[in-house]
C-alpha cells in the first residue's frame, strides 16, 4: 500500500513537472514568425538582374534596387504593393501587364537574428509552401529544394545559424511550368486564367505560406493525427498517431504527455527512440481508458448542431526537459457515406445531411487573403446557411481556412489539383509526394468530408489508384474518395447561366457529365452581378454604361460565355428597361435573388425524389466580377446572397413556381410537429386577395420535403396544339395528325431511326411554356423541343435524357412562336418513335383578380404560435414581365437605430417601418450601414436581413455586426431604401 502510494506520487510529480516545463517552454519558445506582416523585412528581384548569385548571402550585399515583398505572397503582388503596377483590379489593368516581366525566377532575401529565448538544443527553420519550386539557402549554404506547393520544409540550421549577427536567408522562386494543368500540377491551377479570372503575371509564384523559426530539444513530434471512432453517439473511441523522431547521436528516453480538453484528459507514455531514426508510435484505449470518452461533444454540420472542437496538447520530455509541445485541434465525428440510386449521400454521426454549398475557385486572385479574412468568408457561408464548401481544384492551401470551417461548422469537399486534360503533371512523384504532404497537414480537421481527385474528369493512371491508397494509408479511409467532380455518383456539373426559376423545378436541370436527376450536384452557377457601389470601384467611368468591353474584362461577355450575360440582361430587362448603371445594378438584385433562391429551393423541392445536395458556383468572389458570387469581391452581399440564405433555411417554406404547390423542407436532425403553415397573396396596392389564402395544420420529419397545399392558381397547361396542322420527318402507320386529335387511343409512329422529329403549326405565334408528350412504348430516350417562327430557324427550349413511356411533361420559360418541334435524339426501342399525344402549353394565363404583379407571402408557425420560417415571391400574370413594379409609389420610411460597441466590434440594431399611412408597400428594402464622413458603406458587415418587404403597418428589426476599426471615430449612418425609390 505503501509502495504504491509513493509511485502515485512520483507520477503526479511527473505530471505537475512535464506540464510546467511545457507551459514555460511554449510561451518563451513559441514560433518566431519571418513574416512581412511580423515586421520581416523582405526584398526580392528577378533572378536574371543577379550577375552573381553567391554575393546575395553576404551581409553587406546592397538590396536598394530589390523590391519590398510581402511574405507570404506572391512576386506580382509585392510589386503591386510597391506602386510599380496600377492597381489591377481596376478596369483592365491587370490585361495590360508586361507578362514577360514576371513570367520569371526571383530571388527573395531577409535578415534575421535567432531569439535570445531560444535556449533549446536544435533550431529549425520552417516553410509552409512555395509556389512552385524554391531552393533555399541560409547564410551561403544551400539547405535544399522545395517541390511543389504543398510541400513543408523543415531545416535543422542548428550549426549554420549564428547568434553573433543577423542570419541571411536566401530564397530562388521558380516560375511554374506551362501548362498548369496538369504538366505543371500542382499549383494554383486558375492563375493562368480561367472563365472567372484573368491570367495573373507571374501564375501566383513567390513564397506562398508562412516562414518561421522554432526552437526544440533533439526529440519532436511529427504529424500527429487523430482520428475518433463513434460506436454509438454517446461514446468515442479516439487514437492518436505520430512519429518521434530523435535527431542526436545517442538513443533516447521520451517521455510523450497529452492532455485533451474539454474534459482534461491525460495520458503518458514513455518510449525509448534509435539515434538519428523515427519511431511510430499510436495510442488508443487499449492503451489508455480514458481515451474512450462517454457522452463526446460532437462536431456538427451547420444546421445540424454545434461544431464541438476539442484540443489535444502534446508534449515530448527527454528526463525533465520538454523538448517540444504541439496543439492539436480535432472534432469527435463519424463520417459515413451511400450511394443508394447511383447517388452519393454523405452523412455524418449516423445522420444524413442534405448538402447546401459553393464553390470557391481561389480565396483572391493574387492571393492577398491572410488569417482573419477567412474567418469572414467563411462565416458568410454559415450566416447563408450553407454546410459545405468546395474547395475547387485545391486552390485554397492556408491552414486558416480549414481552421474556419471547423470553427463554423462547414464540410469540405476537397479536391486536389488535376483538371479534365489528358495529361499527366511533368513529375508523378512529386505531384504524389505533395498529396501526402496536403492529407497529413489537414487531416485532423473534422470539416473535411470529401476528397475529390480531378475536376470533370478522370485520373490518368497511376494516379487514381495511388491518390486511393494514399487516403486509405494516411487518412484510413476515413473521408469519402471521388474520382472525378462531375461523374460517378453525382448530377454533372452546370449549367452555370441565369434560368427562369421553374427551371430548378423542373426535371431534370441539365448538367454536363454525370447521371441524370437531380442528385448531387457541385457546381451550378448563375451571373452574379454586383451593386453599383462595388461596380464603380472597378470600373473607370466612361466605361459605366452601357455593357462594353470593359465589362467583358470582368467577365460578363465572351470570356465568361458559360454565366450566359445575354440571358441575364434579357432577365434584368424584365424589371423594365434599365435607364443607366445604377438602375440595372439595383433590379439585378432581384434576379439574382429569384434565381439563387430558386436553385436550392428546387433541388430541395425534390429531396422525396433524388436529390442529396447542391453547391452553386460560385459562392465567394476572388476577382473583381459580375459573375458567379454570392458576395462580391469587396464582401457587399448581393441578391443572391439573400436568395441563397433564405432558401437554405433549415426549417423552411417554399413555393414552387411550377406546380405552385407549398412545401415543408426540414434539413435537421429533428422532427417538427404541431406546425402551421400558410399562404397569403397580395395585390400591387397591398389589398389581399383573400380568395387564394389558404392555412394548415402540418408536420415535418426530419430529412424531408412534403408537400402541405397548393396555391389555386391558374395551371399554365391550356393546349393550343389541338386540332392544329402537324407535320412529321416520317409515318409509319399513318396520319401525324393522331397527336393532337382528342383520341388518346391513336398515335403517330416514326421510321426506325434516331433523328426522327414532328412538329405542331400552332397558326400564329403563340406565348408558349411547355409540352405535353403520351408516350406508347416505343418512346424516345432522349429528345429536345424547339421552337420557330418559320418552320426553318429553330431554338432549342428544352431537353430531355430522361424520355420514359407513359405522360411526361416538360416546361419551359415563356418563348413566342408559332411551330413547336419534338426533336428525337436516341430511341429507347429499335422500333421508331411512338407518340399518342402532342399538347403544347399556353404561357401568360392570368389568374382572376390579381394586378399584372402580385406577391406570395408565406409563414410557418410552431406549437407556441412563433414564426420559424417565412418566405416571400413576386409573381407576373405575364411571367416575364415584372416591369409594373417600377409603378410602385415612393414610400417614405421610418428607420430607428442605435450603435454599441463591444469587444472591438460594432453593432447597429434598427427598426424599419412601413407606417400605416404610407402610399403603398415597400418593395425590396435595402439597408446599409455607412460612414457619415464618406458615405461609403461599411464592410464587411454580418446582416441579419435585406431587400424585404413590408406593407402598410409592417415594420423589421435588423442588427448589423463589423470589426470597429472599420468606422473608426467616424459617425455611422444607417439607411433603408426600398426599390419604389429608385426610379
Amino acid at each position: 500500500m505503501y509502495k504504491i502510494f509513493i509511485l502515485h506520487i512520483k507520477f503526479i510529480v511527473v505530471n505537475v513537472v512535464v506540464l510546467f516545463f511545457s507551459t514555460v517552454l511554449f510561451a518563451q519558445n513559441k514560433p518566431f514568425d519571418l513574416g512581412s506582416g511580423a515586421g520581416q523585412i523582405w526584398k526580392v528581384t528577378p533572378q536574371s538582374d543577379i550577375t552573381h548569385p553567391e554575393q546575395i548571402s553576404e551581409r553587406n550585399y546592397n538590396t536598394q534596387t530589390w523590391v519590398n515583398a510581402i511574405v507570404p505572397g506572391t512576386v506580382f503582388a509585392s510589386y503591386v504593393a510597391a506602386g510599380l503596377e496600377k492597381d489591377p483590379n481596376f478596369g483592365d489593368n491587370i490585361y495590360k501587364v508586361d507578362r514577360k516581366k514576371y513570367d520569371r525566377s526571383f530571388w527573395y532575401r531577409t535578415e534575421f537574428a535567432i531569439p535570445v529565448a531560444y535556449n533549446q538544443k536544435k533550431i529549425w527553420l520552417n516553410f509552409k509552401g512555395v509556389n512552385r519550386k524554391a531552393d533555399i539557402y541560409l547564410n551561403g549554404s544551400k539547405l535544399g529544394t522545395l517541390d511543389g506547393f504543398m510541400q513543408r520544409g523543415n531545416f535543422d540550421i542548428t550549426e549554420i545559424a549564428t547568434r553573433k549577427e543577423k542570419n541571411i536567408l536566401t530564397v530562388l522562386v521558380y516560375i511554374p511550368v506551362q501548362p498548369l494543368a496538369n504538366v505543371g500540377s500542382p499549383n494554383y491551377v486558375s492563375s493562368a486564367g480561367w472563365d472567372w479570372m484573368p491570367y495573373v503575371p507571374g501564375l501566383n509564384s513567390g513564397i506562398t505560406d508562412n516562414v518561421f523559426l522554432s526552437n526544440t530539444g533533439e526529440v519532436t513530434i511529427k504529424d500527429p493525427w487523430i482520428r475518433t471512432n463513434l460506436p454509438t453517439n454517446a461514446r468515442a473511441d479516439i487514437s492518436i498517431a505520430m512519429q518521434v523522431k530523435n535527431t542526436s547521436d545517442n538513443s533516447q528516453s521520451a517521455t510523450i504527455k497529452g492532455v485533451i480538453t474539454p474534459g482534461n484528459i491525460e495520458f503518458v507514455k514513455r518510449l525509448s527512440v534509435g539515434s538519428h531514426s523515427i519511431q511510430d508510435l499510436k495510442l488508443d484505449k487499449k492503451d489508455f481508458e480514458q481515451l474512450m470518452i462517454n457522452s463526446p461533444r460532437l462536431w456538427w454540420p451547420n444546421g445540424y448542431g454545434e461544431p464541438n472542437l476539442y484540443n489535444c496538447q502534446l508534449s515530448v520530455s527527454v528526463g525533465n526537459e520538454v523538448s517540444e509541445v504541439q496543439n492539436v485541434k480535432f472534432g469527435i465525428k463519424r463520417y459515413s457515406f451511400d450511394t443508394i440510386g447511383h447517388v452519393l449521400h454523405v452523412a455524418i454521426n449516423g445522420v444524413k445531411v442534405f448538402i447546401k454549398g459553393g464553390d470557391w475557385g481561389m480565396s483572391e486572385y493574387l492571393l492577398r487573403s491572410r488569417g482573419a479574412e477567412y474567418d469572414t468568408k467563411v462565416r458568410l457561408h454559415k450566416e447563408m446557411n450553407f454546410n459545405m464548401i468546395r474547395n475547387w481544384i485545391g486552390s485554397v492551401t492556408d491552414e486558416e481556412f480549414y481552421d474556419a470551417c471547423d470553427k463554423y461548422g462547414i464540410m469540405v469537399w476537397d479536391d486536389f489539383w488535376l483538371n479534365a486534360n489528358e495529361n499527366l503533371p511533368g513529375d508523378i512523384n512529386v505531384f504524389n509526394a505533395n498529396a501526402i504532404e496536403k492529407i497529413k497537414r489537414f487531416r485532423n480537421h473534422p470539416a473535411i468530408a470529401v476528397w475529390c481527385a480531378e475536376n470533370e474528369g478522370w485520373p490518368m493512371a497511376p494516379l487514381n489508384n495511388w491518390l486511393r491508397e494514399d487516403l486509405a494509408t494516411f487518412d484510413g479511409g476515413d473521408r469519402y474518395y471521388q474520382p472525378n467532380s462531375h461523374a460517378e455518383n453525382l448530377s454533372g456539373s452546370g449549367p452555370w447561366a441565369s434560368k427562369d426559376p421553374r427551371y430548378y423545378f423542373t426535371a431534370y436541370p441539365t448538367g454536363s457529365g454525370g447521371n441524370n436527376g437531380w442528385g448531387l450536384r457541385t457546381e451550378l452557377g448563375t451571373a452574379v452581378f454586383t451593386n453599383f457601389e462595388s461596380f464603380k470601384k472597378f470600373m473607370p467611368e466612361d466605361k459605366w454604361w452601357p455593357r462594353n468591353e470593359m465589362w467583358n474584362k470582368h467577365f460578363f461577355g465572351p470570356l465568361a460565355f458559360n454565366a450566359g450575360p445575354d440571358e441575364y440582361d434579357e432577365m434584368v430587362s424584365r424589371y423594365g428597361s434599365p435607364k443607366g448603371i445604377e438602375d440595372y445594378c439595383r433590379k439585378a438584385q432581384f434576379v439574382n435573388i429569384e434565381t439563387n433562391k430558386a436553385m436550392f429551393e428546387g433541388w430541395q423541392d425534390a429531396m422525396g425524389e433524388d436529390a442529396s445536395g447542391l453547391m452553386t458556383w460560385m459562392s465567394q468572389s476572388a476577382y473583381p466580377s459580375l459573375v458567379w458570387q454570392t458576395y462580391d469581391y469587396y464582401y457587399d452581399l448581393t441578391g443572391a446572397y439573400w436568395g441563397a440564405k433564405k432558401a437554405c433555411e433549415p426549417l423552411h417554406i417554399q413555393w414552387n413556381p411550377l406546380t405552385n404547390a407549398v412545401k415543408i423542407i426540414n434539413t435537421t436532425r429533428a422532427d417538427a410537429d404541431g406546425l402551421r403553415a400558410s399562404a397569403d397573396v397580395y395585390n400591387m396596392d397591398g389589398s389581399k386577395v383573400s380568395q387564394y389564402s389558404i392555412s394548415k395544420a402540418a408536420i415535418a420529419p426530419d430529412n424531408s420535403s412534403g408537400q402541405v397545399f397548393t396555391l389555386n392558381f391558374n395551371p399554365y397547361i391550356n393546349d393550343l396544339a389541338k386540332g392544329k396542322p402537324v407535320t412529321s420527318s416520317s409515318s409509319a402507320n399513318g396520319d401525324a395528325g393522331a397527336v393532337n386529335d382528342g383520341d388518346s387511343h391513336t398515335r403517330w409512329a416514326s421510321n426506325g431511326n434516331d433523328n426522327e422529329w414532328i412538329y405542331v403549326d400552332l397558326g400564329k405565334v403563340e406565348s408558349v411554356s411547355g409540352v405535353g408528350l403520351n408516350w406508347e412504348d416505343a418512346y424516345a430516350k432522349s429528345y429536345k423541343i424547339e421552337v420557330s417562327d418559320d418552320a426553318r430557324n429553330w431554338k432549342q427550349v428544352a431537353v430531355s435524357r430522361d424520355g420514359r413511356q407513359g405522360i411526361q411533361r416538360l416546361a419551359f420559360t415563356e418563348v413566342n412562336a408559332r411551330y413547336v418541334k419534338m426533336q428525337g435524339l436516341e430511341r429507347a426501342t429499335n422500333w421508331g418513335y411512338s407518340l399518342f399525344d402532342f399538347e403544347v402549353y399556353q404561357g401568360d394565363v392570368a389568374s382572376e383578380g390579381l394586378s399584372d404583379v402580385h406577391f406570395i407571402k408565406l409563414k410557418l408557425e410552431n406549437k407556441n404560435g412563433m414564426t420559424v420560417s417565412d418566405n416571400f415571391y413576386w409573381r407576373g400574370n405575364k411571367r416575364k414581365d415584372y416591369s409594373a413594379l417600377s409603378k410602385l409609389p415612393e414610400v417614405r420610411l421610418t428607420t430607428k437605430y442605435s450603435v454599441t460597441r463591444k469587444n472591438g466590434k460594432c453593432f447597429i440594431h434598427a427598426n424599419v417601418s412601413n407606417p400605416a399611412s404610407s402610399k403603398g408597400i415597400a418593395f425590396g428594402v435595402r439597408v446599409q450601414a455607412k460612414n457619415m464622413s464618406t458615405g461609403e458603406q461599411i464592410l464587411p458587415a454580418i446582416v441579419n436581413e435585406n431587400y424585404f418587404t413590408l406593407f402598410k403597418g409592417e415594420s423589421k428589426n435588423i442588427e448589423i455586426e463589423f470589426d470597429g476599426v472599420l468606422s473608426g471615430n467616424d459617425k455611422i449612418v444607417f439607411t433603408a431604401e426600398p426599390f419604389n425609390n429608385g426610379k
